[in-house]
């Protein structure tokens, strides 16, 4: 190669470099992404997702046959709110409630890139939901119940007044229906973005669960899956008749995060995790995925045993209080007299599961 070639090829080489820096000017990079705005990637149709565990890719739809627990490790990962209820819900039983409640944006709220209610729009079209529950009546194994279930993709799985809104209705209607309610929790606490608003949902949905279980009499169940944390878990996470949490559940009130920097103590591994806190007595069991849906039959079965509070208010008699009484033994000593009704109905319970000890 002479000199002059020389020259000439880096001239060219030069005059590239400066091309390309005038392309990745400001300009050009933002009219590239005004071409790219229309581009969607769709992340439901995923053929491999990463183990949150022990990071090892999984096969979508092995996974999902395996009800989103990993095969390797056992580690029950994340599931949508609608895959929950085709595992939990009988097939073509589930009616769902308010599906057309949106979520509003009362304090007119605004992050520095975009309004609240344009983040609320991306999450509608991204997960298909109204907001971060879905509520309805379904069977389990037959057995009618109201249930709501929380999805984290939606912003979290915050409770905002929408989600407030629609677990009060649907614990008020089973309260009128005299149905028992499961609440499925996947939350990360209240939903900042409205305010006071948002906070307010702790009580009303209390309120209507304290109608529901201390005056009606009617069983609650509460499900705390991975995470279960803040206003959620301040409310009706912890209010149920029967808490169950699934195996290495995150639930705590204030995060790792916020502990350490407030307390400036740092927090033990896994102090926040399911199996910890049940030592401690937070909740009744810890159930894997694969069984819930057979340990939920279980005390709704023994459930139904019981004479509803309608049937006592409209004078009736249920076959179960005529089975108690025919089948229940009579007292010799006491000249022939009936055993109560509490009593009949305790030894027929223990005849039907007599590992379970009744006081």
């Amino acid at each position: 190669m002479s000199l002059k070639e020389w020259f000439e090829e880096r001239r060219k080489i030069s005059g590239s470099i400066e091309d390309l820096i005038e392309r990745t000017s400001k300009d050009y990079i933002v009219n590239e992404m005004d071409k790219n705005k229309n581009i969607k990637i769709d992340f439901n149709n995923r053929l491999w997702v990463q183990c949150d565990n022990r990071e090892n890719l999984l096969y979508m739809k092995y996974l999902r046959q395996n009800k989103s627990v990993c095969e390797e490790c056992g580690y029950h990962l994340q599931m949508s709110s609608s895959d929950r209820i085709e595992l939990s819900i009988d097939h073509g039983t589930w009616h769902p409630m308010d599906e057309d409640m949106a979520a509003p944006d009362p304090i007119q709220f605004h992050f520095e890139d975009e309004p609240h209610i344009d983040r609320i729009t991306s999450c509608q079209i991204r997960t298909g939901l109204t907001d971060a529950v879905q509520t309805g009546i379904g069977r389990p194994n037959g057995i009618p119940i109201a249930i709501g279930v929380m999805d984290f993709q939606f912003m979290g799985g915050s409770m905002g007044s929408v989600v407030g809104e629609k677990i009060t209705r649907l614990i008020e209607y089973a309260t009128k229906q005299f149905l028992p309610v499961i609440m499925v929790c996947a939350s990360g606490g209240a939903r900042m973005q409205e305010g006071s608003f948002s906070l307010m949902q702790m009580a009303k949905i209390s309120t209507a669960l304290y109608i529901h279980q201390l005056e009606k009499k009617l069983l609650y169940v509460s499900i705390l899956t991975y995470p279960t944390t803040g206003g959620v878990t301040a409310s009706f996470g912890m209010l149920g008749d029967i808490i169950i949490a699934e195996p290495k559940a995150y639930i705590a009130f204030a995060g790792r995060r916020v502990i350490e920097q407030t307390l400036g103590q740092k927090v033990p591994d896994g102090l926040q995790v399911a199996e910890h806190l049940f030592d401690h007595g937070s909740f009744d069991l810890i159930v894997p995925r694969s069984l819930l849906k057979g340990v939920l039959s279980e005390p709704f079965q023994l459930y139904g045993l019981i004479p509803c509070e309608k049937e006592r208010t409209l004078g009736l008699v249920s076959c179960n209080e005529q089975q108690f009484s025919s089948s229940a033994p009579r007292n010799e000593s006491d000249n022939d007299t009936v055993p109560s009704h509490s009593e009949n109905r305790k030894n027929q319970l223990q005849r039907i599961v007599p590992h379970l000890s009744f006081f």
